[in-house]
């Protein structure tokens, strides 16, 4: 495993990061190893995400698209 240094980090984010480890029962660097973890995993599944979306909207490129809300309002007024 690396070793990350983080040098110049303004003091009121290490406040936050040390209460928001004492709330979660971990040590100051075991809530930063589990924020960036969360932030980078969050940051992949959102361009995973996009990825895949973007594919399944070119499979209907070219196909007239209908307004959700009409559907809807016909969907209640039946």
């Amino acid at each position: 495993m690396g070793n990350l240094t983080i040098r110049n980090l303004d003091d009121g984010v290490i406040d936050r990061l040390k209460a928001q480890a004492r709330a979660n029962q971990r040590s100051l660097e075991g809530e930063v190893r589990h924020v960036l973890t969360r932030e980078v995993s969050d940051y992949l599944r959102t361009a995973e995400f996009l990825e895949r979306a973007d594919a399944l909207a070119a499979t209907t490129s070219g196909t007239k698209q209908t307004d959700s809300t009409i559907l809807i309002r016909e969907d209640r007024d039946r």
